[in-house]
Order: structure tokens, then C-alpha cells, then sequence
């Protein structure tokens, strides 16, 4: 039986470009989609930028400017993997044109920004994600329903942190990221670090910041250097709607951490631990276990671990970063199709951003902040 074609434009080749292509590549190979995906048209900003990618990626076309895949009557899904401050721009024009859109986070540098993105594409009707994959993790997934079904008791403590060391050389350029409207380590890990611990626990309510500058200029390319106002590290304490307390931590300048997405959960009956360097793994601790035996336990992701199963019919060979985006893409698909709800829209990247605009609110004031 044909299935409709869903014909995809990306805009930006970068690294999170490849990874969404990777995305759209490998979904369709492992789950029963109700789209046949096209990858129809890249933009980036070079002649020879965008047709490398078109050549590299397999895109039938390929343009300098944007605006070309907005006006293609035949492109259906506009994928946003720009410079973070050209979201907003890009995601309302694609939503003006009834085109459903596919947004790496943030999704906009401000919350004002991001509301007006969510409100555009709800009065659209048009179908929206925001790129958090690491919520596609079955570990991630098997995590919460633990804590749903009780088996950590009474949740007390919650410990997140998104750390890398991308940005720990002072020597490194001034790049996008650094970006007063928007940008810092709160804003591009920390994000993570929240959208897992709201995945995990529920609502944030409450913050108390502390957004720290630790390299105060760059170079900026041209043989000069330019100030940096954005935060290297964000870390905030945070209460939940549930009770729970804990911290969240987004740091660029964590010297020899390549990946550290780390939570724990403590709760009255037990404990896990995981950590994205070894994101196969979950580690479970239970005081039900009899003295002497107490310890935490792994729990190795497996085909009992959906969708695992669909991408290795063999416990412990391990899923990868691409695949979890392979999940997404199919979780975005699925949501077009009008067969579940989405499951990370616009509005939902807009709760992020607000929590990131309080802790920053809260790290000028020195104080406690509710997330409104």
C-alpha cells in the first residue's frame, strides 16, 4: 500500500543538521511510519555549503536562501538547525505558509519569543517539535515509570547536570552561542537539564539562580576580541510541584566532559542514578533489599526497553545519540499523522525557556523566583 509523501527542508548543515538528517534517514528503516519521507530541499548560506550537503545528505535540491523552502508549495515539513537567535524568524514564516516545524532548542533566545512561536503554530494548526532527544532514551523512559509506580517512594531530592567543555579553551572564538539575547550554558545545556528533571518530576515552580561569566572575552575572529555577558556556567536550585527539591546545572567550560547529561532521584524507598556517557545503563537503588545486600544495581537497556527492540533484538549492544533522534523524527511523524499527540511542541520548549529567563531573573536578584 503507497503512503503519502512527507517532503522535508532543512535549514542549516551543521552538526545538529547531520544529525537530524541521520534522523530522518534511519526512522523510516525502523518503524512502520505513516509517511514515506522525502528529503526534497537544504538550505545554508554558501553555494557550496549547501550543495555539499545536498550531495553528502541525498536531497534532491538545494539553496542559498531559506525563504525558497517557505514559498515550495511541495515541502511540508520546515526543520530549523540555524543560529539560535534565527529561529523565531524562520519557525513563523514555515507557520505562516501552513508548514508543520521541526525546531532545535532553544526555540527562541526569549520566552516572549517562543510564545508568540507557539501561539502562531496552534492557531496554524500546524504540527511542531522542539529537539530534546534525550527524552527519546528508553532508559529515560523506563526511569519515569519507575518513579510513577511508586518504586522510589515519596520523591525528596533531585539532582540534574548538563556539563561539556566545549567552550573551556579562552581562547576559543566568540561564536552564536555567545549571544547576550539568549545565549550562555543555561540556555544551551541547561535547557536539557531541565526538560529532563520536568520529564522526570513534574513542574518547576520555584529557582534560585546563579549564572556566572568565568571567561570575560573572546576572540572574535578579526584580530580583536569581543565581551562576553552570557553565562559559562548556570546552576540553580529548584522545587517542584510534587514537593521535591533539588538542583540543575548547565556548564560549557567543564574541563574533559564530552557528554555529562546526569540525574539522580532520591526518593523514601530507593534511588537512580544515570549518566549519558553510559546512557544504556539505569542504576537502581532499593532499601527493600536485605542488609548486606543493599548496592546500586544496573539496569542494561534491552528489547524489553521499547523501542529498543526495533533497533537490536539483542540486549546490551547499545543504542546510540543518532538513534535517539531516529525516535523523535518518528514521534514528530506520528503527531502529523494526527495518530498521537506530539511529543515536544512549541509550547512545551516555551515552559523551558521560561524556567531559564527565571533563573536568570533570579541569579541578578540574588533570590527566589516562581516560574510563571
Amino acid at each position: 500500500m503507497t503512503r503519502p509523501v512527507l517532503n522535508i527542508g532543512l535549514i542549516g548543515t551543521g552538526f545538529m543538521g547531520k544529525t537530524h538528517v541521520f534522523g530522518f534517514a534511519s526512522a523510516p528503516k525502523v518503524f512502520d511510519l505513516p509517511y514515506e519521507l522525502q528529503l526534497h530541499t537544504v538550505a545554508d548560506i554558501s553555494d557550496k555549503a549547501a550543495y555539499k550537503a545536498a550531495k553528502d545528505f541525498g536531497f534532491e535540491h538545494w539553496t542559498t536562501n531559506w525563504r525558497d523552502l517557505i514559498s515550495n508549495p511541495e515541502i511540508d515539513v520546515i526543520d530549523i538547525t540555524a543560529p539560535n537567535a534565527l529561529h523565531k524568524e524562520m519557525a513563523l514564516a514555515a507557520i505562516a505558509a501552513g508548514k508543520h516545524v521541526y525546531c532545535e532548542k532553544p526555540l527562541a533566545p526569549l520566552a516572549k519569543d517562543a510564545l508568540e512561536m507557539a501561539d502562531a503554530a496552534e492557531a496554524a494548526g500546524v504540527k511542531t517539535q522542539v529537539g530534546f532527544n534525550y527524552l527519546c532514551n528508553p532508559m529515560l523512559r523506563q526511569a519515569k515509570a519507575m518513579i510513577e509506580a511508586g518504586a522510589l517512594g515519596e520523591i525528596r531530592g533531585y539532582r540534574g547536570i548538563h556539563c561539556e567543555d566545549y567552550m573551556a579553551d579562552e581562547n576559543g572564538q566568540y561564536t552564536f552561542r555567545h549571544d547576550p539575547a539568549g545565549g550562555g550554558a543555561l540556555a544551551d545545556l541547561g535547557s536539557h537539564a531541565l526538560a529532563t528533571a520536568e520529564y522526570l518530576l513534574g513542574p518547576i515552580t520555584d529557582v534560585l539562580g546563579d549564572c556566572v561569566t568565568v571567561i570575560p572575552s573572546r576572540p572574535d575572529g578579526k584580530g580583536g576580541h569581543r565581551d562576553v555577558t552570557v553565562d559559562d556556567v548556570g546552576r540553580a536550585f529548584v522545587r517542584f510541584a510534587n514537593g521535591a527539591q533539588g538542583s540543575i546545572e548547565g556548564n560549557w567550560i567543564a574541563t574533559g566532559r564530552k557528554m555529562q547529561h546526569d540525574f539522580e532521584v532520591y526518593g523514601t524507598k530507593g534511588a537512580l542514578a544515570f549518566s549519558q556517557e553510559r546512557f544504556n545503563e539505569l542504576h537502581f537503588y532499593s532499601t527493600e533489599d536485605p542488609a548486606g545486600r543493599r548496592g546500586f544495581r544496573r539496569i542494561e537497556a534491552g528489547p524489553d526497553h521499547d523501542p529498543y527492540v526495533r533497533f537490536c533484538v539483542a540486549p546490551g549492544h547499545q543504542l546510540g545519540f543518532n538513534d535517539l533522534k531516529a525516535i523523535e523524527v518518528a514521534g514528530f511523524v506520528h503527531a502529523i499523522a494526527g495518530e498521537y499527540p506530539e511529543p515536544f511542541n512549541f509550547r512545551a520548549g516555551l515552559g523551558i525557556q521560561k524556567i531559564v529567563e527565571t533563573i536568570q531573573s533570579s541569579s541578578r536578584k540574588s533570590a527566589w523566583e516562581q516560574v510563571i
